[in-house]
């Protein structure tokens, strides 16, 4: 049969649907192909920013693609968060965050234009660290235990705890243990985790939640005494300090961590090679000595363990922010 210039355009054209059809797959193959973008919801320097950049790193040279954090500070981590909602799909922007992400919105009045869908409007990909909240006291309070600093407030002494802010994780802790106790402790929110250490190593303040990284030298140094972490069970970082549940109060449990997400719609493979590659990379020495450098330990697992982990604290801490009638400034 002799093909004319009529039977090979009428083949095109047969052919042009089945094209169109590859041509997502084929670009999906392709990923990535460009610069990926880590957005973290907090300024450089902080223990989100140092985690991000240590993953970021280690995803370049496996990827092959530039891989960089892009920092978006502001409101909380609702103007990064909310970025990142509204990305495109594609694989290229992400978003590390701390669990602050479950209940920013819950004790922030947030604008329209820096809102998200914390359970719906994203892809988790991977639990990327855990960090336990530590409460710690000034020597000269003579607290030993939680045991200690509850017995003083119930016998009408002031006891002061510091935060890095109202709203935070911390604040919510705070209020959260005062109210199962039946005391009295005054809460003294700052911004941000630096100014907090420092006022209460100078006794400004009798406490403080903070986190061990930044308090791991004032503890080694006996200038801070540690009480008790908010973990279901004792933290590998500092093993040698109890949890609420051993001092008696075995439903304040409230451990920290951070995760990856990407935009919701991003597809499959690209949630499955990112959770792949992460799980590797928080195994690598260099990295783990970074992570451990925070005050944190690596997370890992599926994509799963980051949904529930984020089900679970906007629904449990979202209830207790609005028993205890926590809110942000």
């Amino acid at each position: 049969m002799r093909l004319t210039r009529r039977h090979l355009l009428c083949a095109a054209l047969a052919a042009a649907p089945l094209a169109t059809l590859s041509t997502p797959a084929a670009a999906q193959d392709k990923w990535p192909s460009k610069q990926i973008n880590i957005v973290v919801a907090y300024p450089a320097g902080g223990d989100t920013d140092l985690v991000g950049r240590a993953i970021a790193e280690k995803l370049s040279q496996r990827l092959k693609v530039p891989v960089i954090v892009d920092n978006k500070p502001g409101a909380a981590g609702t103007i990064g968060n909310s970025f990142v909602s509204r990305a495109a799909p594609d694989g290229y922007t992400l978003l590390l965050t701390p669990k602050t992400f479950t209940t920013s919105q819950q004790v922030l009045k947030v604008a329209p234009s820096s809102s998200y869908d914390v359970l719906n409007g994203f892809e988790p990909i991977v639990l990327t660290t855990n960090q336990p909240l530590i409460l710690v006291a000034h020597p000269s309070t003579g607290f030993k235990s939680v045991g200690d600093m509850i017995k003083a407030a119930k016998s009408g002494k002031p006891v002061t705890y510091a935060t890095p802010g109202s709203g935070s994780p911390m604040h919510i802790i705070g209020e959260w243990l005062a109210k199962e106790a039946g005391v009295k402790l005054t809460h003294v929110p700052y911004k941000g985790i630096a100014p907090s250490v420092t006022d209460v190593v100078a006794g400004h303040v009798n406490t403080a939640w903070l986190t061990p990284g930044v308090v791991s030298q004032y503890l080694a140094e006996g200038k801070l005494v540690p009480l008790a972490v908010a973990d279901p069970k004792r933290s590998s970082l500092v093993p040698n300090v109890p949890t609420l549940v051993e001092a008696g109060y075995k439903d304040i449990i409230n451990p920290s961590w951070m995760g990856l997400y990407a935009p919701k719609g991003t597809p499959a493979n690209v949630i499955r090679t990112l959770n792949t590659q992460v799980n590797e990379i928080l195994k690598m020495p260099d990295v783990l000595e970074k992570v451990t450098g925070v005050g944190s330990t690596p997370g890992g697992g599926s994509p799963d363990v980051l949904a529930k982990a984020t089900a679970e604290d906007f629904h449990k801490m979202g209830k207790i922010i609005k028993d205890l009638g926590i809110t942000a400034d």
